[in-house]
């Protein structure tokens, strides 16, 4: 048996601007993991999921083409991961298999709800991860994020790859989106193979170290948010003749850049201004795209940890989730989490996920 667990992350800053070529931003895999288990098998393959119910939904073949018994939607990334690795795998002379998929989750609480730490990235990474493993293809974790890609633009056009890469590479990382376009044209033009081996303008993923000053707190709204709702919105805002767009492009790229200076530099004082910075961003960019990135309880999280010292954001596309805090680690946070807890905010227990080898 085959066994990948893929860890969540939480975007710290460069939300929302990451979807544009070239535009950087700061993550982390924390160690909230989904685990996908792979058993070879003869004639038709499971698919089985703790998210979706435990009954086994049937596959089988049609050519090279996987054929669900039923409509399983749920099932998209991991149908679209299947997919890109097993083209590849077709195309280097790789004969196909069956195999059931078992899929647990702990990136999500006991009645179901996402805590927004990238659950879509997470099984899409491991999927692929499993079954390179599966089909003894041998790629590197660059190339491995490169088909994650791949499967994951079939069922969402505008993500940024950000948290593929972060549920890929582990730790703390200063990553660069790449010209989604480039690779939405070539997809057409280019096999698995080629696509995977070419370099894909823009793309970087370097691991960074936060200052060893601070901690990373995180605080749950209990409020679930659908960030392709919420960055399809913003994209569809962007061109509109009033738009300041441009301008918090630039912003946020400058935000990112001095806050990935300063991890580099140790430098807790200046890595938390622009954790404030980016805040800042964020909430003028919900004004003028009339969305709320910032809820009542994201801005209570963010505020409480302000007054304690520290400097918090919401995290990812905003709308619910989670809110993110770098606070001192000398810093007594209890007073800050008794605030959290008697306005229905949950503090989790989260650490992070080792930089991957």
């Amino acid at each position: 048996m085959i066994r990948v667990s893929a860890p969540g992350k939480l975007f710290i800053a460069g939300e929302y601007a990451v979807v544009e070529t070239g535009q950087p931003a700061v993550l982390v895999a924390v160690d909230r993991y989904l685990t996908v288990e792979l058993q070879p098998a003869t004639g038709e393959g499971r698919l089985i999921s703790d998210q979706y119910g435990r009954l086994p939904v049937l596959w089988r073949r049609a050519g090279s083409r996987l054929v669900l018994d039923t409509d399983q939607r749920p099932f998209d990334y991991v149908l679209e991961a299947i997919s890109a690795v097993e083209s590849y795998a077709t195309e280097s002379g790789h004969p196909l298999g069956y195999y059931d998929l078992t899929i647990s989750s702990e990136l999500d609480d006991m009645s179901g709800r996402k805590f927004g730490l990238g659950s879509s990235a997470a099984v899409t990474a491991a999927t692929v991860q499993a079954l390179d493993r599966f089909y003894d293809l041998g790629l590197s974790r660059l190339e491995l994020l490169k088909l994650a890609y791949l499967a994951t633009m079939r069922v969402n056009a505008n993500g940024s790859g950000g948290d593929l890469a972060a549920s890929m590479f582990g730790g703390w990382i200063a990553y660069t989106a790449f010209d989604r376009a480039w690779v939405a044209d070539n997809r057409e033009r280019m096999s698995t193979v080629e696509m995977v081996r070419s370099e894909w303008p823009g793309l970087s993923v370097r691991a960074i170290t936060p200052p060893s000053a601070l901690q990373l707190i995180v605080g749950w709204t209990g409020v679930p948010a659908s960030t392709m709702s919420l960055v399809s919105s913003v994209q569809d805002r962007k061109s509109t003749t009033n738009s300041h767009y441009g301008e918090f492009l630039s912003q946020s790229r400058a935000c990112v850049e001095e806050l990935v200076a300063a991890f580099e530099a140790d430098d807790a004082v200046v890595a938390q201004r622009q954790i404030r910075q980016a805040r800042r961003l964020l909430q003028r960019l919900s004004a003028e795209s009339e969305l709320v990135i910032e809820t009542p309880a994201l801005r209570l999280l963010c505020d409480s940890a302000g007054r304690a010292g520290g400097a918090a954001k919401s995290s990812g596309a905003g709308g619910g989730d989670c809110g993110i805090v770098l606070i001192d680690t000398g810093i007594d946070v209890r007073p800050m989490l008794r605030e959290w807890e008697l306005n229905d905010i949950r503090h989790l227990a989260i650490g992070v996920h080792p930089a991957e080898r």
